[in-house]
């Protein structure tokens, strides 16, 4: 049961560093009357433990089922005192309960909305009030750390608290639970389990691509759970017609009900993202910070909302206040970090991978028009994500001089401001390759 203990450790890297030090800091895992499924802290005394059961129970069995795989109940306690209660939810814990991962910080009231994402938050609080009957299924598609996987996780925490059978998994989750049946020959025990839940779930379908056998068990049930009125919700990278390898029959399933994109934040958007991140974390951030912060960072949520607790602990442990100044040199030391931990090896082994060519090919002189867009996107990559200068990736590339990648850059920026899809593709390379090295 150490994975109690272990859990905290984890949690202080989910909160503020001063939340963790009021709260957490003094929590005490009680091992000796914790179970697999029951988690027993103790907390030094009663106010402690009703603001910890209240405000952080949910995250800390989140992440206990992340690690585990066990969905278990989690009890405050002070220290000393009410074992009876936990003795007597030890007793009644329901061995038949369902697990599903959901992130509990992942509400309709966390969300923030703005022009690029509007549609999409409207029409899942709409699934998430009425289940079943008007957008089924939904499929909500746009690039990496938009808040697709938020808004799936908002309709499945909204339904869970209605008393519904929830069932989130990614599609590699679902893939390799597929697998591990047809090993064991349990195939029943599969479908009994998707094809009896109230909500599904599945994150990142793209991955489907080409998965034959997959696709023809995920086809069936689709089709049991839609004749049901169960509601299905589906998240992708990119719109169904755009997944290669995905056959006819499901294309047509996924576009039955309502297709709805996210698309990268505005500024506006992304400043008030800032702030409501902020506040929730209890971080104080100027609107000089908010702003530069909102120009200087990308789209991807999650990496903005990494900065801010990055920021804030730097802050907390050189005891200096967040200002203008103090955020210009931490951004700029980790933008530098991460150029120099990125290699334009790294970065054309990914660019192959993703569009499906050869290594060889972005590195030769073919003029095919795949393998030239593969270069052109191998070559932008390497001069934003690494500190090499232009002649050094003219070198790379075997180029005659700079001047080639100058033109290159040039080309690519023009079709990122009129093609939203290129940019997307742009942003989702660029952040496989940053979450490799950086985490």
């Amino acid at each position: 049961m150490e994975n109690g203990q272990k859990i905290l450790e984890k949690l202080k890297e989910e909160i503020s560093q001063s939340e963790y030090n009021r709260y957490i800091k003094n929590l005490e895992f009680d091992a000796a009357s914790s179970r697999s499924d029951i988690l027993i802290y103790n907390a030094p005394n009663i106010l402690s433990a009703k603001w910890i059961q209240t405000k952080y129970a949910k995250k800390i069995a989140h992440l206990y089922e992340v690690q585990t795989g066990i969905n278990a109940e989690v009890v405050i306690n002070i220290k000393n005192k009410n074992q009876k209660r936990a003795s007597k939810l030890l007793s009644q814990k329901n061995k038949s309960s369902s697990s599903t991962i959901l992130n509990p910080t992942f509400t309709f009231e966390s969300f923030v909305t703005g022009e690029s994402n509007r549609l999409a938050y409207n029409v899942a609080k709409a699934v998430a009030q009425k289940p079943g009957i008007q957008y089924n299924p939904l499929f909500i598609y746009g690039g990496v750390g938009l808040g697709k996987t938020h808004l799936m996780q908002a309709i499945g925490n909204y339904r869970l608290n209605k008393g519904d059978k929830v069932i989130y998994n990614t599609f590699e989750q679902f893939m390799n639970r597929y697998i591990a049946h047809i090993r064991s020959n349990t195939m029943d025990r599969f479908r009994e389990y998707y094809r009896n839940c109230d909500i599904l779930l599945i994150d990142d379908i793209q991955f489907i691509s080409n998965k034959e056998q997959t696709q023809d068990e995920f086809f069936h049930t689709f089709n049991e759970l839609h004749s049901l009125s169960k509601q299905i919700v589906i998240t992708s990278d990119r719109p169904p017609k755009k997944i290669a390898g995905l056959v006819d029959r499901l294309k047509s399933r996924f576009e039955w009900g309502m297709l709805v994109s996210i698309n990268p934040p505005e500024l506006e958007t992304k400043i008030a993202i800032i702030k409501k991140k902020a506040v929730m974390d209890g971080i104080y951030l100027d609107d000089e910070v908010v702003n530069f912060l909102a120009s200087k960072l990308g789209s991807n949520i999650r990496e903005i909302e990494g900065t801010i607790i990055r920021l804030n602990a730097m802050s907390n442990l050189l005891r200096q206040k967040i200002t203008l100044d103090f955020a210009k040199n931490a951004i700029e030391d980790y933008m530098q970090e991460k150029k120099e931990s990125i290699t334009i090896d790294s970065i054309v082994e990914t660019v192959a991978s993703e569009l499906n060519v050869k290594i060889s090919d972005i590195k030769s002189k073919k003029r095919a028009k795949k393998i030239v867009e593969a270069r052109r996107i191998a070559i932008y990559l390497a001069r934003n994500l690494t500190p090499n200068s232009m002649p050094q990736i003219a070198i790379y590339f075997g180029m005659k001089d700079h001047s080639a990648i100058s033109h290159t850059m040039k080309k690519i920026e023009e079709i990122i401001q009129s093609d939203e899809n290129f940019k997307v593709l742009i942003d989702e390379i660029a952040h496989k390759i940053e979450s490799k090295k950086i985490s």
